[in-house]
Formats: structure tokens, sequence, C-alpha cells
């Protein structure tokens, strides 16, 4: 029995690797800092498990779902969209119920391309887009995501012909791995770019409740014209650390969201009732634990910097995500520097080019251990005299 072609050439899982070799480490006894990991550390919260209980509970909630999601959660994902963007959904026709955001992202390419169309990904990013390229049998471009250009991808760079021949175009901000932001601007410019080529656009919205320095990451939906052209993908993971729970959904132009529906109504038969009540307790009730996760990263971020610069490695602050984009010490590839620092330091890092050509140089650093242990690894890494460190560094931090 063989696999299919599509299965044989899917990408390697890049995270596979690297929780082998931590799990190696931890075996042998190591004390490993796991930096490398992007799963909430933090327990979902009780007022959320509560509804869980409560619904799983009722009897009538263990049959089928409807097809496409209860009527219930979509209204509370319109109801959401409302409360945090201004945002107007129609429950009925703007919204997708998904298991995860990254059932969304996969599937997307298969609804809406044919085989050897083109689509747009940015480089670095998120590692399993390449899944939805390899299943729907398409062609794909990257657009760069530079540190000169804030990890805004330049649409000045897209030559014409790339222009013309893409059909679907995949953003994400905040951005995983650099924790970049997006701006009104830059979705105006999207927006119009999408309108000139006939280009669909799915803006990947994981980390949107996660902004830093009072800054609330804004929704591509808030942009004028937004609707026309794209959708916005959304997770329970990240905002209400339900990771586990498998509770995305999709908002924005109606076709695109008809199309996704109609794929899974071939795929699947909907979430769990209960996990769908569950799912609107997070999204109506009370937000309080939404603002202190964000408090806590951001205090998590400030910490880890301020051991970075005060150890002359020269790091940039994240805008946004649970995330921090590292530059390698010259002599290090990304993935030799990674290597490096469990193997010496035993601290665990995810290499910048398992994210694509452009992550080449980085290490992403997850913010997803307590303060405690962020800054014992930048200690752990210091002790390796990778870095020189200027006298007045520590002194002139932004953190100090």
């Amino acid at each position: 029995m063989e696999l299919s072609t599509k299965l044989k050439n899917l990408p390697k899982q890049f995270f596979a690797n690297l929780v082998k070799q931590v799990s190696d480490a931890v075996a042998e006894g190591r004390d490993v800092i796991n930096l490398g990991q992007g799963n909430p550390d933090q327990p979902t919260p009780a007022h959320i498990v509560k509804a869980m209980q409560e619904a799983t509970a009722n009897p009538q909630l263990h049959k089928y779902s409807p097809f496409r999601g209860l009527p219930e959660l979509k209204e509370a994902v319109a109801h959401f969209y409302k409360r945090e963007y201004d945002v107007d959904i129609d429950p009925e026709t703007e919204v997708s119920i998904l298991f995860g955001a990254k059932a969304g992202l996969v599937e997307l390419p298969l609804a809406l391309l044919n085989t050897g169309d083109t689509m747009l990904l940015p480089d670095p990013g998120y590692p399993d887009y390449l899944s939805g390229v390899t299943l729907a049998d398409v062609q794909f471009e990257t657009m760069q995501l530079l540190a000169e250009n804030d990890f805004l991808p330049d649409y000045q760079k897209l030559s014409a012909d790339v222009k013309k021949r893409a059909k679907l175009m995949y953003l994400n901000y905040p951005n995983n791995p650099t924790g970049g932001i997006a701006t009104k601007e830059f979705y105006e410019e999207t927006i119009k770019l999408a309108k000139e080529n006939d280009i669909a656009v799915l803006q990947d919205f994981a980390y949107g409740a996660i902004g830093f320095d009072s800054e609330k990451p804004i929704s591509f939906l808030q942009t004028d014209g937004a609707k026309e052209v794209g959708i916005e993908v959304y997770t329970l993971s990240k905002t209400y650390n339900m990771a586990g729970w498998r509770v995305g959904f999709a908002v924005g132009n109606a076709q695109i969201v008809d199309a996704l529906n109609l794929i899974q109504d071939h795929l699947f038969v909907s979430l769990f009732p209960a996990l769908q009540l569950a799912a609107v307790e997070a999204l109506t009730g009370d937000q309080t634990c939404v603002t202190k996760q964000v408090a806590l990263y951001e205090n998590r971020r400030n910490v880890l910097i301020k051991a970075c610069n005060e150890a002359g490695w020269p790091v940039v602050a994240p805008k946004g995500s649970f995330f921090a984009w590292l530059p390698v010490p010259e002599g290090f590839t990304s993935q030799q520097f990674a290597d490096f620092l469990l193997e010496k330091a035993d601290v665990a890092v995810a290499a910048g080019n398992g994210f694509g050509a452009y992550g080449e140089g980085y290490i992403r650093v997850g913010l997803l251990v307590d303060e405690q242990r962020l800054t014992e690894a930048v200690k752990r890494i210091e002790k390796l005299n990778l870095f020189k460190k200027p006298a007045e560094l520590a002194k002139n931090s932004s953190y100090a």
C-alpha cells in the first residue's frame, strides 16, 4: 500500500523535529527551557470550562450539530466583531465555523483554486500554509517580510506577471514569526492591489488579541472594501487559551465564506455542540481574562528584551503576538544557532529558516514560559560569550 502522491509531497512538519530534539534532551535528564513551542502555557479560563462542563451534561447536545454550526455561535461571532472592531457581520452569510483556524487555512486553496493556479504567501510565514498549497496542487510565490519594512510585504517588488497570475493571498498580522503588526494604510494598499488584480485575500488573525504598548491590533475588516476582496480567520486558541479545543472561524466576504462552508459540508458535520456553546461563552462572556493575558505576555516580552539587551544581544521588541524574532549572531546559520543553544545551553528555540528563506538569520522565541525561566534562558546564552556587551547598553535599555 503506497501513499498518494499528494501525501508524499506534503512538506515535512517543521515542528516535529524540534519536538523530538527537546523530548530526547529531556529524556536524558537535562533541564531544557523550551522557547521553541507555540502552545499557550496558561489554562483555559474557568468560566469557559464551566460552560463546557454544563453543556456536555445536556444529552440534547450529544446529537449531530447542524452542518454549518449552531446559530448561537455564529451570532456570538458577529457580536464579538461588532464589540471588538465595530465591524458588522451577517451571521448567516458571513461566518464559517472552523475546526481551528488551521483547517480553514489549509482548506481555502482547495475551495477557491484550480490545479496550477498561483497564490501569494508571506516569507517568513506559518509553515502549514504550504500544506494547502500541496493538497490543492497549486503554485505559490513569496512576499518578503523584511525588518526595514516593519515585516510588511512591499507590493512594489511583486512583478506584473506575478500580480496577474495570483488568485489568492495570505497575510498574517500580528505576525508569526516576526511579531510585526499591520497598519490601516497597509490594508488599504492591500485592498487596492486585490481589486486591481482580482486577488482574494485571507488575513490570518490568530494573534488578533495580542498587541503591546497600548496598541490594539486592527482587523483587516475594519478597512473600507475589505469584505469585497477577502476574509479574516480567527481562532480561540490564543485569545482564550483554547488551543486543544480546536475552535476557529472565518468572517467576511460571503462568497468565500460559502466556499469554505461547502467544502466542510463534505468533510465534517461541524463541531460538538457543547464545544460550540463553550465558544459562545468565550466570545460573549467576561473578557477580563483576555486583558490579563495580554498584560502577562507584555511583561514577559519586556523581561526578555531587557535581559537580551543587557547581555549585549541587540534585539527589537515585538509589537504583537506571543513571539520574539531575534537575530542570530555572526558565524551561525539559524539552524546551527538553534542546535548550538540546545546542545550547549539547554535552551530550545525555533530556527528561522523553518519559516521560509527570509527567516534565515533569525530564531523565534515564544513568550510561553514564566519570567524567571525567560531570564534564566538568556543568562545561559550569555555565558556562551557570543555577544559583545557595550557598557552603556543596559543603562540605555528601553526596559531598564
